[in-house]
């Protein structure tokens, strides 16, 4: 073997795709595929919904919990949000565009969950705003946090 082709090391994988990016683009790939296939708009949300709570389901206990307090929230507070999988994770869609979602820790190994924001959420605030919040466990306080988060996300 010569030196053009190197051993997967590291440094390969810091410049490529690490397998948990790859399984989450695998996962996209057969969101869209599912979505394609579906007929009517009430089985479609009907069958989203479902993933979303079956995804939450397979999480570890910490983000579970997380996760299944963050799902009650966005549909407390912002009703108009539909739950489908975005990469694999609990996401929230307004006209079919994600306006926010939950990334696990163990997701991509990280060491706290994400609750994200994309830009579809109307959380502009002067030219720096948070985007993403880590998340270590969930108090009130922070659940009122994240429901006035989640309201003013989707006015």
């Amino acid at each position: 073997m010569t030196n053009a082709r190197k051993s997967t090391t590291s440094e390969e994988t810091s410049q490529g795709f690490t397998a948990e990016e790859r399984a989450a683009m695998k996962e996209r790939a057969k969101e869209v595929k599912a979505t394609a296939r579906r007929g009517n708009k009430a089985a479609k949300a009907a069958e989203d919904e479902a993933a979303v709570v079956a995804k939450i389901a397979e999480m570890q206990e910490s983000d579970r919990v997380m996760a299944e307090r963050i799902h009650a929230l966005v549909k407390e507070n912002a009703s108009e949000l539909a739950p489908k999988l975005w990469y694999g994770m609990p996401a929230y869609a307004r006209d079919g565009k994600v306006v926010c979602f939950f990334q696990s820790a163990e997701k991509f190994k990280a060491r706290y969950a994400t609750l994200g924001f994309s830009d579809q959420a109307r959380l502009d605030d002067g030219s720096m705003w948070p985007a993403a919040y880590a998340l270590t466990r969930l108090t009130a306080s922070d659940e009122a946090r994240i429901a006035e988060l989640v309201k003013r996300a989707v006015h």
